[in-house]
């Protein structure tokens, strides 16, 4: 069955690469990265730069497959052709999983930040509204959920610029504390050794998380095999401006020592300058990020849980189209997901951030790997794409080694990654079980129209 069909084409260039920037540019990077500065010192640029090889080797991955033949299903799509359904079905869930935690962390980390300006608003009220807001967007039209990505997204990357520009300025003309040196001061580039910075690899493979969403928006593009490869080709150069510029530029504008996990680093830089709207101004890009990964979550599942449904591998109520040509199942599903974990958030109110995004680095590293193997396959049969991933095979095989990796370390670092790593088990039981109650529904849709009586 064709998964895009019901749906329009109604994103443009100009939102695809918007929306390709913003998935490069996440929480991660806004909320994560001052508490990983402050337990690996400036070598947290290392993981930041082996996580980012990564993700552009998966992006590379993605354009090839995404030329081959574009979905709106993507990696789920394409795992039921190149390895076969079981692998659809695991994938397709586990980014349901990733993108349901996510959610999560995003209403916790919007709700802690209004408290900011409104600390006698409930935060259940406000993590409510904004999931109202996004689920609203998403539910009228897919042009103005493009709409409303573009804006966040050019937000957040006027946000970063800003930095790069003053945080340049400052180390050039020693403006502060600014220095080089303070790469090398306090301890040294590895002032806690480096085991802290491979225990970081998680946490930042997260804040990479999202960069594969301009996939799915094949099925929704007008003219995807030209307008493709310009969003994917820009993820490299935002990689390594964004990022590890961005690490770069922090490790240098203020001692490392400097930031914490309670704090946005850039907020944290701003206000050592005596600028004493900044905090506020950063506040609401964190705001902002949150809630354009709060929209992007609701597009992407709803997409990936109809293509699911449509083969008998997710309820079938997530197969509705609506009569705007949305996926309404599949997007009220994760929805109400949404909603309901945030009672995460009273339970662990200090923990609830770091755990839902440990596990939702497990649904990453799936799509991840599901990705880079694919197009493997694809290079296998003969294929011969004119935007070719570099260095296949070897690089397909060490981007997925880098994988590994990544979950290997998890029982080894904090409590919270650790709750993530021991929930695999339990996650690999759940998708078995649910492959086997969904075996009769598949048999169903396999056999075609012909098997209904």
């Amino acid at each position: 069955m064709q998964t895009d069909e019901g749906y329009t084409h109604a994103l443009g260039n100009r939102h695809v690469q918007m929306i390709a920037i913003g998935g490069a540019i996440g929480v991660g990077l806004f909320l994560g990265a001052g508490g990983r500065l402050a337990a690996a010192g400036p070598a947290l640029v290392l993981s930041y730069a082996a996580a980012g090889l990564a993700a552009f080797f998966v992006m590379r991955a993605l354009g090839e497959l995404v030329l081959y033949r574009p979905t709106s299903g993507s990696f789920v799509d394409y795992a039921d052709e190149f390895v076969g359904p079981w692998a659809a079905f695991a994938s397709g869930w586990m980014y349901w999983i990733n993108w349901a935690f996510t959610g999560i962390a995003e209403l916790t980390a919007i709700a802690t930040y209004v408290h900011r300006w409104a600390p006698h608003f409930p935060t259940w009220a406000t993590a409510l509204l904004a999931l109202g807001l996004v689920l609203v967007v998403n539910l009228l039209s897919v042009r103005l959920f493009g709409e409303l990505e573009f804006w966040f997204a050019l937000l957040k990357v006027l946000a970063i610029i800003t930095f790069l520009v003053v945080g340049l300025c400052a180390v050039l003309f020693s403006v502060g504390a600014a220095t080089p040196a303070n790469l090398v001061a306090h301890g040294g580039f590895f002032p806690n050794g480096f085991g802290v910075v491979l225990m970081s690899l998680q946490a930042v493979v997260f804040a990479y998380a999202s960069i594969e969403l301009v996939g799915i928006t094949a099925g929704e593009t007008a003219n995807p095999r030209q307008v493709m490869p310009k969003a994917i080709n820009g993820v490299i150069w935002r990689i390594a401006v964004f990022y590890v510029g961005s690490i770069i530029l922090l490790a240098m504008v203020l001692p490392w020592t400097a930031y914490s996990a309670d704090n946005s680093p850039f907020v944290t830089f701003f206000a050592s300058l005596g600028v004493p709207w900044a905090a506020d101004a950063m506040n609401l890009i964190v705001i902002t990020a949150a809630m354009s990964s709060c929209n992007s979550g609701l597009y992407s599942t709803g997409r990936i849980l109809r293509s699911m449904a449509t083969k008998g591998e997710a309820p079938a109520f997530a197969a509705r189209l609506s009569g705007r040509h949305v996926p309404i199942g599949g997007i009220l599903l994760t929805a109400a997901v949404f909603l309901g974990g945030v009672a995460l958030f009273y339970f662990v109110p200090e923990r609830a951030f770091n755990i839902a995004t440990a596990v939702a680095s497990l649904g990453v590293i799936t799509t991840w790997g599901t990705l880079v193997y694919c197009q493997l396959r694809l290079r296998r049969r003969g294929h011969v794409s004119p935007f070719r991933m570099p260095g296949t095979p070897y690089s397909n095989w060490a981007t997925l080694a880098f994988l590994a990796l990544v979950v290997l370390l998890m029982p080894f670092a904090d409590a919270d990654q650790r709750v993530a790593f021991f929930l695999l088990p339990l996650l690999a039981a759940g998708i078995v079980i649910g492959w086997k109650i969904t075996a009769a529904r598949r048999r169903a849709h396999r056999a075609g129209p012909s098997a209904t009586p």
